[in-house]
């Protein structure tokens, strides 16, 4: 989707899709939430955000025709609101301003467009609002957000700790090509980290580390990389939803160098050697799926829109 060119005084950012290269899931913590070792990898499957200066508050989405609205927060209550009133509340100011957001990451889809689009609205109202937040600030504000928002922020490949919400940029000089195939069923991200509880009730504290994918990650090798992406929750994910482990199978079999539950699922990524690899994958796999997309990574994490 190619956004209009905003009105004077407005500020369009743009914020990618994640996939997770490696996901490695440790017991629960007394506090509820499972650790994680994660490598992000940011798409180019972007979502862009425009603030507008305004005396009043309002959030409007733009959907495209192939992603399905019921899965949309409801007004009033998403991530861009929250962003809004976190960074508002930081410094002190009122929140105003018209924000509206062009979605082309696939929704409930556990590539966090909802995290991108709350990274991208926190550094257009920083713009809008004239505020100058640190970078360091605006990370602590996105870490309240989600352990997405974050890596949203930051983008390229990164390992993430903690919930996933301590991002450290790592290296990456490859460029990466993959076939995305949204589901047009969601798939609860709490009820896949349950699953994961029942089937692995001895799961370590600590989650298995990400060494061998950022080796990987150093040759430009696809094939090396393929050997060891890793996603602890595709077992249980797939165990809820046996389409998911049939569309890998199907996806590996068409010439994918290796498929992979992406996050919680239910998207599927495709790993490929080129980007004319990567489109031929994706024919194959359009006989059967409503929507393939074709992305490469890394990309950058929320910046500023250029308009000529």
């Amino acid at each position: 989707m190619s956004p209009l060119a905003p009105v004077a005084g407005a500020v369009t950012v743009r914020a990618p899709a994640k996939i997770n290269l490696h996901l490695g899931v440790g017991a629960p913590r007394a506090d509820g939430f499972h650790p994680l070792t994660t490598v992000y990898h940011a798409l180019g499957l972007c979502d862009d955000v425009t603030a507008t200066p305004a005396e009043r508050w309002g959030v409007t989405m733009a959907v495209p025709d192939w992603i399905g609205t019921d899965a949309l927060p409801a007004d009033g209550d998403n991530l861009v609101d929250r962003a809004a009133a976190l960074l508002a509340a930081h410094h002190g100011v009122p929140v105003h301003g018209l924000v509206s957001v062009a979605k082309a990451i696939p929704v409930a889809g556990g590539m966090a467009g909802g995290s991108a689009d709350a990274a991208a609205a926190l550094v257009a109202l920083d713009r809008v609002w004239d505020l100058g937040t640190t970078d360091e600030d605006l990370l602590a504000i996105a870490a309240q957000l989600g352990s997405d928002v974050p890596f949203a922020l930051v983008g390229g490949t990164a390992v993430g700790t903690g919930r996933g919400e301590v991002v450290e940029p790592v290296a990456d000089h490859g460029t990466w090509w993959w076939v995305v195939v949204p589901s047009t069923e969601g798939l609860s991200t709490p009820a896949v980290y349950r699953h994961f509880d029942e089937m692995f009730p001895d799961a370590a504290p600590e989650p298995c580390g990400a060494e061998a994918l950022l080796a990987a990650l150093a040759t430009r090798d696809p094939h090396r990389l393929a050997d060891v992406l890793h996603n602890d929750l595709q077992l249980p994910a797939i165990d809820l939803r046996p389409d998911l482990g049939e569309l890998i199978d199907r996806g590996q079999g068409v010439g994918a160098l290796r498929g992979l539950v992406s996050g919680s699922g239910p998207t599927c990524v495709f790993l490929c050697e080129s980007a004319d690899h990567a489109r031929s994958v994706a024919a194959s796999l359009e006989q059967d799926h409503p929507l393939v997309l074709v992305a490469n990574g890394p990309v950058a994490g929320a910046h500023l829109v250029e308009y000529a």
